[in-house]
C-alpha cells in the first residue's frame, strides 16, 4: 500500500487548491522542527511537503488520483511503469522542505529569528535581541502555487519584486555622538545557494560608522541584506539612529541641555555653578542677576558636533531649576514683605 497523500495533508479526496493550501500550512506549521521537537518531527515535515508537491501539481495529483503512489513513481505494482496500462511517468521528490516552507510564506520563516545577540567583541546592548521575521512585515501571501520547479522561465517568477525595507533603531549615547564610535551587529539572514534554489542560513556582520554629531533620525542604509529567495529580491536593512535617554543632558539638535538645580536663596541673590561639560571637563558659570523661571543661559561651543562641519559645535545650554522652600518662618516672611517689591 503506497503513501496516501490526501491522508497525511488530513483531506479527503478532491479537495480544492485553496484546501490544499491551508493543510499544508496547519501541518506544516505544526511539525516546523524549529516549532515540534518530537522525535519524528523532522521526517514528518518532509512528508508532509511531498505530499503537498504532489497535490499542488495538476500533472502529479491526476497521476495519483488514478495510480497512486505508486503509478506516480513509477514502481512495478503500479500503473506508471513500463509496460504498464498507465503512462511512462517517474517521481521523486528531491526538494528541500525547508526552502518549500520558506517560499510558501514568500521568504519569511516564522520560526527563525532574524537578529540575534552580538557577540562579546560588538556592541553589549543588543537592541534587535528578539526581533523574528515578523519584523520584515509577517507572512507574505498564502500558497502562491506550489514550490517552483525548473530554472527562471520554467515555473519561476520572472518579475521579483524587493521585499520592503526591515527598519530598526540604533540607540546611542550623546557620548558616543560626541566622538563618533562604531557599531557591530550579527545578522542571521537566508541566502540561495549555487543553484538558486536550495536555501541556507547564512551569518554576517554589519559595521556601523556612526560619525560625530549625528542627528537622532539618521538612516544607514544595507542595501540587500535581507533574505533571499528564488522569487525575491532581499530587503534593504535600514538603522534609524536613537538618542539613549541620558542622565545629565538633553538634547536639542546639536545643542545639550544642562539643568542645574538652584535654591530660591540663590535666584534671588546670585550664585556660582559649575556646568559639566560632555568631554569631563566643568565650566564656571557666576550668575549676579535674578533668576527668574525659565532663564536660560548659553556657553557657546561646548554642544555636540555639527554633522556637516564636525569641527564645529553646538552650544551647552544652561536650565535653572528653582527649588521654592516648602515653609518659612513668620520673621523671614515679614523681613520678606519688608524688602521684597510688591
Amino acid at each position: 500500500m503506497g503513501k496516501d497523500y490526501y491522508k497525511t495533508l488530513g483531506l479527503a479526496k478532491g479537495a480544492s487548491e485553496e484546501d490544499i493550501k491551508k493543510a499544508y500550512r496547519k501541518q506544516a506549521l505544526k511539525f516546523h522542527p524549529d516549532k515540534n521537537k518530537d522525535p519524528g518531527a523532522e521526517e514528518r515535515f518532509k512528508e508532509i511537503a511531498e505530499a503537498y508537491d504532489v497535490l499542488s501539481d495538476p500533472k502529479k495529483r491526476e497521476i495519483f488520483d488514478r495510480y497512486g503512489e505508486e503509478g506516480l513513481k513509477g514502481s512495478p505494482g503500479g500503473g506508471g511503469g513500463c509496460g504498464s496500462n498507465g503512462p511512462s511517468f517517474s517521481y521523486s521528490f528531491h526538494g528541500d522542505p525547508h526552502a518549500m516552507f520558506a517560499e510558501f510564506f514568500g521568504g519569511r520563516n516564522p520560526f527563525d529569528n532574524f537578529f540575534v545577540r552580538n557577540e562579546e567583541d560588538m556592541d553589549t546592548e543588543d537592541p534587535f535581541s528578539g526581533y523574528g521575521m515578523g519584523g520584515m512585515g509577517g507572512f507574505g501571501p498564502i500558497g502562491g502555487g506550489g514550490f517552483p520547479r525548473g530554472p527562471p522561465g520554467r515555473g519561476q517568477p520572472m518579475n521579483r519584486k524587493q521585499d520592503p525595507p526591515v527598519i530598526r533603531e540604533l540607540p546611542v549615547s550623546l557620548e558616543e555622538v560626541f566622538s563618533g564610535c562604531t557599531k557591530k551587529m550579527k545578522i542571521s539572514h537566508k541566502r540561495l545557494g549555487p543553484d538558486r534554489r536550495n536555501i541556507h542560513n547564512e551569518d554576517k556582520i554589519l559595521t556601523i560608522q556612526v560619525k560625530k554629531g549625528w542627528k537622532e533620525g539618521t538612516k544607514i542604509t544595507f542595501p540587500k541584506e535581507g533574505d533571499e529567495t528564488p522569487s525575491n529580491i532581499p530587503a534593504d536593512i535600514v538603522f534609524v539612529l536613537k538618542d539613549k535617554p541620558h542622565s545629565v543632558y538633553k538634547r536639542d539638535s546639536s545643542n545639550v541641555v544642562y539643568t542645574a538645580k538652584i535654591s530660591l536663596r540663590e535666584a534671588l541673590c546670585g550664585c556660582s555653578i559649575n556646568v559639566p561639560t560632555l568631554d569631563g571637563r566643568t565650566i564656571p558659570l557666576v550668575i549676579r542677576d535674578v533668576i527668574n523661571p525659565g532663564t536660560k543661559r548659553r556657553i557657546h561651543g561646548e554642544g555636540l558636533p555639527l554633522p556637516k562641519a564636525p569641527d564645529q559645535r553646538g552650544d551647552l545650554i544652561v536650565d535653572f531649576d528653582i527649588r521654592f522652600p516648602d515653609r518659612i518662618s513668620a520673621t523671614a516672611r515679614e523681613t520678606l514683605e519688608r524688602v521684597l517689591p510688591a
